[in-house]
């Protein structure tokens, strides 16, 4: 059985804790400030015997909690995104350290299959000219981040894998785009599941590939799968390179 931490105790971690049940993991602690049945502070989970810490927290605690599993040498599964302008410092304090810890923007095992169908899509129109890309995406107003972190790792499949995109544009455009530039766009509104669109656009026709997320539960699992992979590892790893390493055996 392994022990783990939830860091965040909002509507993902108890989706995470009600599925580690049936999984053959163990709660054995809960983190988080702001609700009464959970421990303060991620210091406090120093005698708890923990093997994985899984932290659905808040972007704007994640680079804190990342330096702290470091200190106190617990494998940890990310799954806030936010900080990624920071993530050759924490790799280099993950690797220092000796833990395993594994970020994604998205955890869910559907949205990592779309990386795949995208990535492979991109290439397949890469031989036929006629076509523009874009994207857009959909989530409730309680999200935090805009774009999210879904939507860059989908911008940079895209750029790498294009022979015409090489810059993405989030911001909303008073021209046209350029050329090279792919626009993705945000919008975030009422309770919207998460919602992300790939669009290809000719003057025939146009091709759209969509993931919609029904509700928490392809998360829950992913993030789960992770923290059993993790648990007895040591590295620095995205869910997506792990992921996809799985899936093509």
């Amino acid at each position: 059985m392994i022990n783990i931490a939830l860091i965040g105790y909002g509507k993902m971690g108890r989706m995470i804790e009600y599925q580690a049940a049936m999984k053959g993991f163990k709660v054995q602690a809960k983190v988080d400030p702001n609700e009464s049945n959970c421990l303060r502070t991620i210091d406090e989970l120093t005698d708890k015997n923990i093997d994985v810490c899984i932290d659905f927290s808040h972007p704007d605690t994640a680079i804190k909690n990342m330096h702290d599993f470091a200190r106190l040498k617990l494998n940890a599964v990310i799954g806030t995104s936010g900080w990624y302008d920071n993530i050759e410092e924490i790799q280099k304090i993950v690797e220092e350290s000796g833990i395993g810890l594994v970020y994604g923007a998205n955890f869910s095992v559907g949205m990592n299959l779309y990386y795949q169908i995208i990535e492979h899509s991109i290439k397949l129109l890469n031989n036929v000219a006629d076509y523009d890309i874009y994207g857009y995406e959909a989530h409730h107003n309680k999200k935090a981040d805009s774009p999210s972190g879904t939507a860059k790792e989908l911008s940079s499949i895209i750029i790498n894998n294009s022979n015409t995109k090489k810059r993405v544009v989030y911001d909303m455009l008073n021209r046209q785009p350029e050329f090279d530039e792919l626009h993705f766009a945000s919008i975030r509104g009422g309770t919207i599941p998460g919602t992300h669109v790939i669009g290809f656009d000719s003057f025939a026709d146009t091709i759209e590939i969509k993931h919609t997320a029904r509700n928490r539960e392809g998360f829950a699992a992913g993030a789960l799968f992770a923290a059993q992979w993790i648990s007895n590892m040591s590295g620095f790893y995205s869910f997506r390179t792990i992921f996809g390493e799985i899936l093509n055996g």
